[in-house]
């Protein structure tokens, strides 16, 4: 198994900026991602955005010196534990270095900052047919959310048009 090296997301380095957005537009052109490359103005909008924005943090995973992994995280809130929560919005491995150990090193390192953030859980979503995802996932000690006994929870979704 390859050995990572996983680094903080520095915006300003443009090595890592643009891959940012050669890894998240290699993961939204993969059939698991939606099969399409991203439109150039939200390729040009993702750097800023995430940069903006108050609670994300970003790191990638390097092979020698060549950006093969992301993770993308929000710090969220539970109500229900009234502590902090880190959730894994994106975690995308270039797919020829998948099955190598880059998604399980992200996850340590989300899971570390988590940790030291104080939170109280990690979330993220995944399709139900992504087996391999799933795979890491579980084995990573994620599992269905559910509350008592009333089922697992679903992810759900309402896009909203620009006006």
């Amino acid at each position: 198994m390859t050995r990572f090296e996983i680094r903080d997301v520095d915006f300003s380095d443009p090595i890592h900026a643009q891959a940012i957005v050669d890894l998240i537009d290699a993961y939204a052109s993969d059939p698991v991602g939606g099969g399409e490359p991203l439109p150039a103005e939200v390729r040009s909008r993702l750097v800023p955005g995430l940069q903006a924005h108050p609670s994300a943090r970003v790191w990638l995973a390097f092979d020698d010196e060549v950006p093969v992994g992301i993770a993308v995280c929000f710090f969220g809130f539970s109500t229900f534990r009234a502590q902090p929560l880190l959730n894994v919005h994106d975690l995308a491995v270039l797919p020829a270095m998948r099955g190598k150990g880059a998604g399980r090193a992200l996850l340590r390192e989300a899971e570390r900052h988590a940790r030291e953030g104080g939170c109280c859980k990690l979330t993220l979503e995944v399709q139900e047919d992504n087996a391999r995802a799933r795979g890491l996932y579980e084995s990573f000690g994620f599992s269905d959310f559910q509350i008592g006994d009333s089922g697992p929870t679903r992810f759900l979704s309402k896009p909203i048009p620009p006006p």
